[in-house]
């Protein structure tokens, strides 16, 4: 009889060692986790991710593509679960790695340092840069259950977004003065797109946080940032690049001066003609004002008021007439 107490009492003991002390568990503050009953995970009813903001993003095709259950995310603290759950964890910490890094072949793109896409113009060039990503506390379904190796698949995806990015990109169109998008001259002249890629790496990184915005939704990852730092030529064409590169800023240099040289011409020309029309806007006025005093003068003292003015400012010039006659007969006189 006391050997079965015991053995009851060291099941008992055993079963609250193995699933009553043993069951409690620590999610850190960079964690999150869901937890299982039996291989199903704590859903949140018949919810998915197409109620939920992070599925705003998809299209139609995709929204029928990635519709993932929601779940209860298990927040940090200290916790307890049941004999039959089981607990899966995801690390939420920020990752960057380089945009090369392939995690399944660890010697790919050159040990994960070079990713190499073709250009419009079949030109092979040389990537690199870093791409930071987070695990989507709004999806842990699809990163925890919906694909086997969700760092491998978003790597995967953004590489096709950028090397597609790559193969279709042209230089921003500038604002014409009529409103038209007009295509620097030299540029499309010139039309090598390393050079275009180079100038403007900032508009290829924000087209490429704005293509990978579906990520979360898809994999249960979000793209933090993706910041492209070098764009390489094939060795072949980077000498003619540098040459061209050359050519292009002397020409740009030229246009700038010609340019300068006829804004400068210009200001000169307009300054001329407003001193030109203040001058004879300080002539005119004189006259305007004469011209509105005879009006009024006619209007009150009659049609020989006029006359009578003109005949009274005559008498001035007369004298000085006679004077310059008297002058001129002296010194016809003294000769």
């Amino acid at each position: 009889m006391e050997f079965v107490v015991g053995l009851l009492l060291g099941a008992v003991a055993w079963l609250v060692l193995r699933y009553g002390v043993s069951g409690f568990f620590v999610i850190e503050p960079n964690e999150r986790a869901v937890l299982c009953s039996f291989g199903r995970a704590d859903r949140m009813g018949d919810l998915t991710t197409l109620q939920d903001p992070v599925a705003q993003v998809l299209n139609a095709d995709e929204r029928g593509r990635y519709a993932y259950p929601q779940v209860h995310v298990v927040q940090p603290g200290f916790h307890w679960r049941l004999p039959w759950q089981t607990v899966h964890r995801a690390s939420i910490a920020t990752a960057t790695v380089s945009i090369a890094l392939d995690p399944e072949d660890q010697r790919a793109n050159a040990g994960g340092q070079v990713l190499e896409a073709v250009t419009k113009d079949q030109l092979n060039t040389g990537l690199r840069g870093q791409i930071r990503f987070t695990v989507s506390e709004r999806n842990l379904y699809a990163y925890l259950f919906g694909v086997r190796s969700p760092v491998a698949h978003i790597m995967g995806y953004f590489v096709s977004i950028l090397r597609d990015r790559i193969a279709n990109f042209e230089a921003p169109r500038a604002a014409a003065a009529e409103g038209t998008a007009v295509l620097d001259p030299i540029s499309a002249a010139q039309g090598i797109s390393i050079n275009d890629l180079r100038k403007n790496l900032r508009d290829l990184n924000e087209h490429m946080d704005a293509d990978c915005a579906s990520s979360a939704a898809r994999y249960g990852m979000r793209l933090d940032a993706a910041l492209i730092t070098s764009i390489d030529p094939p060795n072949e064409v980077d000498s003619a690049l540098a040459a061209i590169n050359t050519a292009h800023n002397h020409v740009s240099s030229e246009i700038s001066l010609a340019q300068a040289s006829a804004d400068q011409r210009i200001v000169q020309s307009r300054r001329a003609v407003e001193i030109e029309t203040l001058n004879a806007q300080a002539e005119v006025q004189p006259l305007l004002a004469l011209a509105e005093q005879l009006g009024e003068l006619g209007g009150i003292g009659g049609p020989g008021a006029v006359d009578a003015y003109v005949r009274n400012a005559k008498l001035p010039l007369h004298k000085r007439i006679r004077s310059l006659l008297l002058k001129s007969n002296h010194s016809e006189e003294g000769q």
